[in-house]
């Protein structure tokens, strides 16, 4: 009987000090535990939001909420484009360095529908030896519902 492995995400690799973000914290036992996974030259962000995260507009997802995607998994995808840069791999063992958000804009195309996944991409625009430019996607239903940039800045472990 062979088992499937599992996909490491990047957040299961931050540093136990950092584990605890309400988005994306694996060990915040009240959080949403939003997930990025590398993929090739980007990360992947798959969430589905519940009912209780609606905007204004009962049909649509809460703008806040999808600044919060962003928020989460840009952090993660500056992480990992750092670490990769430095030749380095996700591993069981790893810890990855941290990375917060100091910049952080975003373009509301369309409404983001109920009911439905939301895909966010993320890729490198440039990098320094402190800071990871990423622009971000989101899409619902087939169509780029959101853009964003951000900067992220490297923290040190004793934030």
């Amino acid at each position: 009987m062979t088992l499937e492995k599992k996909p490491l995400a990047i957040q299961d690799t931050y540093g136990d000090r950092f584990q605890h973000c309400w988005g994306c914290g694996p060990q915040n036992p009240e959080g949403l535990h939003i997930q990025s996974f590398p993929q090739g030259d980007q990360c992947i962000c798959r969430f589905h939001p519940g009912q209780e995260y609606t905007g204004g507009v009962p049909a649509n997802l809460f703008g806040g909420f999808i600044a919060l995607l962003f928020d989460c998994h840009g952090t993660a995808s500056a992480a990992w484009f750092a670490h990769r840069a430095k030749g380095l791999d996700l591993q069981e063992d790893t810890v990855i360095g941290r990375f917060i958000t100091a910049r952080l804009e975003i373009d509301f195309k369309k409404p983001t529908p109920m009911d439905q996944e939301v895909l966010v991409v993320a890729k490198a625009l440039e990098m320094t030896e402190r800071k990871v430019m990423v622009s971000m996607v989101l899409e619902a239903a087939g169509e780029v519902r959101a853009q964003a940039k951000m900067v992220a800045v490297a923290v040190k472990d004793h934030m």
